[in-house]
């Protein structure tokens, strides 16, 4: 009987120990958890010794293996650590905003709109104000942005860093561009008095 009941416990525990999940670290730590959902740059966890917590998550690219309870596995060996230098949130905006300096260069349409248009001799002044003041306070197209990595943008703080820096750019382009013009059409002013003065 009391070999029978000790079989029953083993028996019992084996299967306790086969139904959680491993995560292989990068790092060579192994973790026993209950994998929740595999996304697309991360994994959402629980620990085995509570399973009514809270949902911890980890990047991808620090894994290299998940063995789950079934014994099938999913391989993230082959993926690029390239959030590596990504530790947390502030991280993340940080570096949205440090690509979108790199990146970004879809105000050009808007930034040229505005030179030729306050350029324009006598009314650029006029002219230009508008279109500057338009461009000024709109946010750059999501087709514009040219950001480097789908994955990051899908990311709250990465896209909300990148679009605010890339909205920097366009306004201080913009200006840049409008200052430009008028100093064309400044140019151009003096140039025609003096040819006219110099006429006479």
């Amino acid at each position: 009987m009391k070999y029978i009941l000790l079989f029953i416990v083993f028996i019992c525990s084996s299967n306790i120990i086969k139904a959680q999940d491993t995560l292989s670290m990068r790092s060579g730590e192994n973790l026993l958890v209950k994998v929740i959902e595999v996304g697309n740059t991360e994994v959402k966890y629980k620990k085995l010794d509570n399973m009514n917590g809270p949902i911890y998550s980890i990047l991808k690219s620090d894994l290299l293996i998940i063995k789950y309870e079934n014994r099938t596995k999913d391989d993230f060996s082959s993926i690029k650590k390239i959030d590596e230098k990504v530790v947390g949130v502030e991280n993340l905006f940080v570096q949205g905003q440090n690509d979108a300096i790199i990146h970004y260069d879809g105000y050009k349409t808007a930034g040229t709109a505005v030179l030729l248009s306050s350029a324009y001799p006598l009314y650029g002044i006029l002219t230009g104000i508008v279109p500057a003041l338009l461009t000024l306070n709109s946010d750059p197209k999501d087709e514009n942005l040219g950001y480097p990595n789908l994955n990051l943008m899908k990311n709250e703080e990465y896209a909300k860093g990148y679009k605010q820096k890339a909205k920097q750019i366009k306004r201080k382009k913009v200006i840049t561009n409008y200052v430009s013009g008028l100093a064309i059409q400044a140019g151009i002013l003096v140039t025609a008095i003096i040819v006219l003065v110099s006429s006479k």
